[in-house]
């Protein structure tokens, strides 16, 4: 099902719908709608972050004018565009944020299949091997409360890591995702104090 430009404004919770606005009013018309949104909960908030978005990038300078808010909400949704290279430059940009409202774009990049995507959230997480820091807790309690969606991450990333990168690396343990995907269910046995299920081969 395709969104409007309008519906981008369900991709994050209601108290940032006027900086969402304000980030929508500067960016240019989409040459497609936005498509297939995913749901998830934010909190106990449900929202609908687009699948991929097709608006061209914005000039440096217009980027700059938005608050810091603001450009976090461009970050996020440009996280979400349909060429990989675009959606690694903005990625970029939040990772490292410990904001719930970011979590989901970046555990989304992680089911997806561009390697350096997966390397670029490695390096944003750094917080997230830390028991008690505000990323390994936002990440936990986001896992906790969307498991179906969590599970549908592990198991995309292992289909990726068959499809295209089994060559490089043999076994699944070896694989980025393996680790980053560790990481993040031992977020969430922290948050829920018990053992998650698992979706993904043994090693």
């Amino acid at each position: 099902m395709a969104m409007t430009g309008s519906d981008l404004v369900a991709a994050f919770p209601r108290q940032l719908v006027n900086d969402v606005r304000a980030v929508l009013a500067v960016m240019p018309e989409a040459r497609i709608a936005p498509a297939s949104p995913f749901p998830v909960y934010m909190g106990d908030e449900a929202v609908a972050i687009p699948y991929r978005i097709y608006q061209d990038e914005l000039p440096a300078d217009v980027v700059c004018s938005l608050t810091v808010v603001q450009q976090a909400i461009l970050h996020c949704l440009y996280s979400r565009h349909c060429d990989g290279l675009v959606r690694q430059r903005h990625l970029e940009r939040i990772a490292s944020s410990d904001e719930l409202w970011v979590v989901p774009f970046v555990v989304q990049l992680a089911g997806e299949y561009v390697l350096e995507i997966l390397e670029s959230i490695q390096h944003g997480l750094s917080d997230l091997p830390s028991k008690r820091s505000a990323q390994r807790m936002a990440y936990g309690d986001f896992i906790a409360r969307n498991p179906g969606f969590f599970a549908r991450t592990e198991r995309r990333v292992v289909s990726y890591w068959s499809c295209y990168y089994r060559w490089k690396f043999p076994t699944f343990g070896t694989y980025p995702g393996c680790h980053l995907l560790e990481l993040l269910r031992a977020a969430a046995i922290d948050r829920t104090g018990v053992p998650w299920p698992r979706h993904t081969p043994p090693d």
